[in-house]
């Protein structure tokens, strides 16, 4: 059995890829696959921290576009985050992994408050803790949040599980001729204005060295392979 290359990790879930076909809410059998491959990575000793995105419920930015004050729209995304961290914490739990929720909005009844300090000792207890909430301020996303949270808990890397298997120059959904990009630096990757995560987390991770691993969420053993070093999805490095 392999050694991981990494001891700990931030990993980003998609908030849209827990709605499965559903295309809305949480989609149970997602979440329980899900669980499923965080508690196999949580196995080989790795201290995993989880934030998970919104879109399964509510984007602020499309409600903004809507007509919604963006930041009334932004608070709704991290209450969001909050119900979708409540649903993976019971799916962890009921497979034996020992979780502790954190919220950048204090709501004592259902979440612990975020505290690095307390964050980084759960870690190290061999708990998986998830950040919900965002950051706790309106016009970042959680990919800035999971930038931010990676930074806070010394991660090594930072995961991005997606609906698609990587980079790519263009939507591979939407064009056939789509090339995927394996490897690209972070500088890059903003001059590009590649979408697969928001440029003011690439620019975080940039200024701090830390690799970012974007891969699909969905295919069974890709978190364990890409906490192992394996060739998985793209990586955006310094």
């Amino acid at each position: 059995m392999s050694l991981p290359k990494y001891k700990r990790a931030l990993l980003k879930i998609s908030g849209e890829a827990l709605a499965g076909p559903d295309g809305y809410g949480i989609n149970a059998d997602v979440i329980k696959s899900v669980a499923g491959e965080i508690k196999s990575a949580h196995l080989h000793n790795i201290q995993l921290g989880v934030v998970i995105g919104a879109g399964n419920i509510i984007r602020g930015v499309a409600a903004a576009a809507q007509g919604m004050d963006r930041a009334s729209s932004d608070y709704m995304g991290m209450l969001a985050t909050c119900i979708n961290a409540l649903a993976l914490q019971d799916a962890l739990e009921n497979l034996g992994v020992q979780t502790r929720v954190q919220s950048a909005i204090e709501m004592a009844q259902i979440a612990e408050p975020y505290i690095r300090r307390k964050a980084v000792r759960h870690l190290e207890k061999g708990r998986i803790v998830i950040f919900a909430a965002g950051t706790g301020n309106p016009y970042f996303t959680t990919d800035t949040a999971a930038a931010l949270r990676g930074m806070e808990i010394n991660a090594e890397v930072i995961l991005k599980a997606t609906k698609v298997d990587g980079i790519y120059d263009k939507d591979p959904n939407k064009f056939s001729d789509a090339i995927k990009i394996e490897s690209i630096s972070h500088h890059e990757a903003l001059s590009q204005s590649l979408k697969v995560i928001d440029s003011t987390a690439i620019s975080l991770c940039m200024d701090n060295k830390m690799p970012i691993v974007i891969f699909q969420m969905m295919k069974k053993g890709n978190i364990l392979d890409v906490l192992k070093g394996e060739t998985v999805g793209s990586i955006i490095h310094s």
